[in-house]
């Protein structure tokens, strides 16, 4: 995978691919945006911009995040997804884990702007490629009925 795309000054770490999406569109278009999240903030981090650009793109992935797992864990339970608990497990841990980082960053730790960034990029396409793609044959039959 491509890590950099330089594109009008802007540094992105996650290039989309096709095999990310899960072919549930409204999903899709949710993880393309929690993408560009973490691009947001690698550019931000990348050219030092840390007060300016950093607080506020945190505080709009964390919501963001979290109105995406809703939406998530509304289709599981409505399809009735027999992994719910453990996706929705998932989704917990995830949010525990971001606001420990902000915590962090918070008290200028400077190490957790690197290691939040990592562990974005590798948590959200780890989870989707293994995680939401599971969920994807349970779902996306009875969709386009």
């Amino acid at each position: 995978m491509e890590l950099y795309n330089l594109k009008d000054n802007n540094m992105s770490l996650i290039i989309w691919l096709d095999r990310y999406d899960t072919g549930i569109t409204e999903v899709d278009i949710q993880h393309r945006r929690l993408a560009g999240f973490i691009n947001t903030l690698f550019d931000a981090i990348s050219h030092k911009d840390k007060n300016s650009i950093l607080n506020q793109t945190l505080t709009d992935l964390i919501n963001y995040t979290i109105y995406h797992f809703k939406l998530e864990e509304d289709l599981m339970q409505k399809h009735h997804y027999n992994e719910y608990d453990a996706h929705k497990w998932e989704h917990k841990l995830f949010v525990e884990k971001i606001n420990h980082y902000i915590e962090k960053i918070q008290i200028n730790d400077n190490k957790s702007l690197l290691a939040i960034i990592n562990y974005l990029k590798d948590w959200l396409l780890n989870h989707i490629m293994i995680t939401d793609k599971k969920y994807v044959p349970a779902i996306l039959p009875s969709m386009s009925k």
